[in-house]
């Protein structure tokens, strides 16, 4: 079975979210052998940007509060209670640097042993006509993930497989559904829906 995973995968297993769980038995479930983990280039370059820009708003976020209790530690009163705010502006800090090197551990686990649809010149041209308003109107992030996966799926012609994400909002559209349909690719809009397809096959 081929596994198609986008951005969103990487992200739940890098901030440790709701669904991580089931997207490390999917990870551990391709590492065995069990299935084939298929993810567009992009997909592995917009988590590294997203973590660069998410740790600079929290850096300036904790130059400002350390600014802020600069000032309130002159007032006598409130000198207790800013112990526990000065936990909340280091853990800006470590919260960085403990998602940066998880991103760094996962990305390893990808390139190891998932397969990367590189980002084409054809997957760039494709990527454009799904963003047009009579089109799928996707946005350019989602057109690149959706060009790319379609572009594997005519390549390889899988007999069973399925596209997981949790942009469900953005590929619920008929069209889409259908068009993964055709080459026998099921869309999943939750990780834990996924693993649970995943084992019943």
């Amino acid at each position: 079975m081929n596994i198609y995973i986008e951005t969103n995968f990487v992200l739940e297993l890098v901030f440790q979210q709701e669904q991580a769980k089931s997207c490390e038995q999917i990870l551990q479930f391709c590492e065995i052998g069990q299935a084939r983990l298929i993810i567009p280039a992009y997909s592995l370059a917009e988590p590294h940007e997203k973590l660069v820009r998410q740790g600079k708003i929290r850096k300036e976020l904790q130059q400002k509060l350390i600014t802020e209790l600069g000032q309130l530690r002159r007032t006598a009163s409130y000198t207790e209670r800013i112990n526990s705010i000065q936990d909340i502006a280091n853990l800006l800090i470590q919260s960085i640097e403990e998602e940066q090197k998880r991103f760094v551990q996962y990305r390893e686990k990808f390139l190891k042993n998932a397969e990367i649809i590189p980002m084409t010149a054809d997957i760039l041209k494709e990527a454009v006509t799904y963003e047009k308003p009579d089109s799928y109107s996707l946005t350019p992030q989602d057109a690149l993930v959706y060009a790319s996966i379609i572009f594997h799926l005519r390549q390889e012609q899988p007999q069973k497989a399925c596209f997981l994400n949790r942009n469900f909002k953005d590929f619920d559209i008929p069209d889409i559904i259908n068009e993964l349909n055709q080459f026998n690719c099921r869309m999943i809009a939750r990780f834990d829906q996924g693993w649970d397809f995943i084992q019943a096959q």
